[in-house]
């Protein structure tokens, strides 16, 4: 499996690509950010995201796309910009007809440090140490990317089973319906007649 991570952000917007399957070593495969300046019309940097994932597509051609799921902060600002950078990841993805999964920040530490509160320094290093780098990539938008994609590998089997879970009792509830509906269209219908006194 390889998973282009994406950690949203107009400025800095992580990019990484792992490669590999749930319990085996992993592999990166490209690590990087996609930068627009502080400066640009928002349209313009948006376009650069755009592009700037578009050629990370190109070139790793991903199975699928993981994005850091936009949470609330006090920084209305910074909330509007990554959510606007999360999208455009998205827009590219879904383009291509490539999966998109979200993933919490809390969801992503969890995974990759077994403590759901870690800091960036934190999930720097484990990083380092699950990929076998020589040193922590640099900056922790490019880490914190990796982390997603390596997030997703772990979680994809155990998702994509709860997924296939729900989809067959939504077959099964569809199909108990119809039998439902059938079932009462083919009873006989018989007109009550109210009884005056």
């Amino acid at each position: 499996m390889r998973v282009l991570g994406v950690d949203p952000g107009l400025t800095r917007c992580g990019v990484g690509v792992v490669e590999g399957v749930a319990g085996r070593p992993l592999t990166m495969r490209g690590v990087g950010v996609v930068r627009t300046p502080a400066d640009a019309e928002l349209g313009l940097r948006l376009v650069a995201v755009e592009q700037g994932i578009e050629q990370w597509l190109d070139e790793y051609a991903p199975e699928f796309v993981a994005v850091e799921r936009v949470f609330s902060q006090h920084n209305v600002r910074t909330v509007m910009g990554t959510a606007q950078a999360s999208a455009v990841a998205m827009l590219c993805a879904a383009r291509r007809g490539i999966p998109v999964a979200l993933h919490t920040p809390s969801e992503v530490k969890a995974a990759v440090t077994g403590n759901g509160r870690a800091d960036k320094a934190q999930v720097g290093a484990m990083v380092t140490r699950l990929l076998r780098l020589d040193a922590p990539p640099k900056p922790a938008d490019a880490a914190d990317a990796l982390a997603l994609a390596i997030c997703h590998i772990w979680r994809a089997p155990a998702q994509n089973r709860l997924q296939q879970a729900v989809a067959q009792n939504r077959l099964q509830q569809a199909t108990a319906l119809h039998a439902a509906k059938a079932a009462s269209q083919a009873a006989p219908h018989h007109a009550s007649k109210g009884r005056t006194a």
